[in-house]
């Protein structure tokens, strides 16, 4: 399997034989980096912004997932679920429902937490089962911050943690950088990597590990 990160919250998760998923393909006129030239079987969505959502990105005729529900396509099973506890908006109706999605790729499961902006519950995090690698946001703003997202990794408890949604050079959105991230988390920032690549679960660390991508072009 190997998951490859375009810059804010844009990841492409591919395996041989099996359907390639794009999530959150975005705007580069809105968010930055470079634009996208993807192609795949199945695009998630997690809220309806111009961040997370541009399909004229993604190349083909992909099957498009933009809300809760279970999914089998390519031998790849996808789970998305709502995201409950969204804060309170002066409009809630203004306010985009975010969509967690649990992707599983023979027997790992990744999460995609889209633009999650709350801590979720015990209950809630309980709900997506057991998640190996997590894709979470850690800039702040429209989502959670460093702290919270560092909650998030501890309620999820993953073996692969893949921090997305922060500020960089290329990024248009002022968003808090990676290095807050991984001070909160504890851990001394390593070299970052172009592709996450695993030959299954047994490449899986045994302890908690962040991992720090490089944005494509």
């Amino acid at each position: 399997m190997e998951l490859t990160w375009y810059g804010h919250s844009c990841v492409r998760i591919s395996e041989r034989n099996m359907a390639t998923v794009v999530c959150d393909p975005f705007d580069t006129d809105s968010v930055g980096f470079s634009s996208l030239k993807l192609k795949a079987d199945i695009v998630t969505i997690s809220h309806d912004s111009p961040g997370h959502n541009h399909l004229e990105g993604v190349k083909g005729e992909p099957f498009i997932i933009k809300g809760p529900g279970e999914y089998e396509i390519g031998g790849v099973f996808i789970t998305g679920a709502t995201d409950k506890r969204r804060k309170n908006a002066s409009n809630e109706e203004d306010k985009p429902r975010n969509t967690i999605y649990v992707i599983e790729y023979n027997g790992i499961n990744i999460a995609h937490m889209g633009n999650i902006d709350v801590v979720p519950s015990q209950n809630d995090i309980e709900s997506l089962g057991p998640i190996n690698i997590a894709l979470i946001p850690v800039g702040g703003k429209s989502s959670v911050n460093a702290a919270k997202a560092v909650e998030i990794v501890s309620l999820l408890d993953p073996q692969i943690v893949i921090p997305i949604h922060y500020g960089m050079d290329q990024s248009k959105i002022e968003l808090d950088s990676v290095e807050k991230f991984s001070k909160e988390m504890g851990v001394t920032s390593t070299p970052p990597i172009d592709v996450l690549k695993l030959n299954g679960s047994k490449d899986l660390p045994q302890e908690t590990q962040v991992i720090i991508l490089t944005p494509k072009s």
